[in-house]
């Protein structure tokens, strides 16, 4: 999502007949990587905060306004292997990465900047050597269901503050020894039930993705996809057990039948077709 603003006041900087501005990006992942990029030729450094000279970078065409239309931006950039890689963009871990874009004066980057937009990045299109980000506009909030929508199965997810059950005792780490297709091998079973739950890998190149786990049987895991190049095995992972969100599982398996976030009794639509006697 992305706010777009437009200051009260431009600063002296912004009213000079030559105007000396930088466009500045700081991107932060959900892993807590950061980097911040710029569209000069040399390195700035502003708030503390290095920002590459990245000139390949650009946005599109900005438009501020106070209506409530949805908007939305580009972000074009090259990929750099110490910056932004390809492969870093194949896995997913720029998805979802918080954004602020600035411009800034170059010959005096301790100015306070403008800040153009922050928010996160959308939709993300790589073209071989090149990248493109949309930038979502935060009134794309509005669009988003005002009430949960009834269901037989749980609506929360195990652990968090809907469902309160305590994860330490859920998790574990083990080491993949073996890797086919996208079944992987643990050094040792896991003693609960790891269907629907997680697999966060903590170490090589594949370090800080997650996979969702959809069977598991006698040590083997079942993942819903493996990450775009595997690490060195054996590798150390963090497996969180899963719950199949059923009230059966969580009032027997857990013992939180009162913070069961779904309606297992609660008639659904194919009572209304049923004939009489049926």
């Amino acid at each position: 999502m992305v706010s777009f603003g437009v200051t009260t006041m431009a600063p002296d900087w912004l009213r000079e007949e030559l105007v000396t501005l930088a466009w500045c990006w700081r991107l932060s992942r959900r892993d807590g990587v950061a980097i911040g990029l710029t569209s000069h030729d040399r390195d700035l450094v502003v708030a503390g905060v290095p920002y590459r000279a990245a000139p390949g970078m650009k946005p599109s065409a900005l438009e501020t306004s106070d209506s409530l239309d949805a908007s939305t931006m580009d972000l074009e950039g090259a990929i750099a292997s110490d910056a932004i890689a390809a492969a870093d963009l194949d896995a997913g871990r720029w998805d979802g990465a918080a954004l602020e874009l600035f411009v800034t004066d170059w010959t005096a980057p301790e100015a306070a900047p403008v800040v153009v937009a922050r928010g996160s990045l959308g939709a993300i299109e790589r073209r071989g050597a090149a990248f493109t980000a949309e930038l979502q506009g935060v009134t794309r909030v509005l669009d988003a269901p005002v009430c949960p929508a009834t269901s037989p199965s749980c609506r929360a997810s195990l652990g968090d503050r809907a469902c309160r059950v305590d994860l330490a005792p859920l998790t574990h780490e083990r080491r993949i020894v073996a890797v086919e297709g996208r079944a992987v091998t643990l050094d040792s079973a896991v003693p609960g039930a790891m269907a629907f739950g997680e697999l966060l890998w903590i170490e090589g190149s594949a370090c800080g993705l997650a996979t969702p786990v959809i069977a598991e049987a006698d040590g083997v895991l079942m993942l819903a996809e493996m990450p775009p190049v595997l690490p060195a095995l054996p590798a150390r992972v963090r497996l969180v057990e899963g719950c199949d969100k059923q009230l059966g599982t969580c009032r027997e398996r857990f013992g939180n039948a009162v913070n069961f976030r779904g309606e297992a009794h609660l008639p659904g639509n194919d009572l209304l077709t049923r004939y009489p006697g049926g």
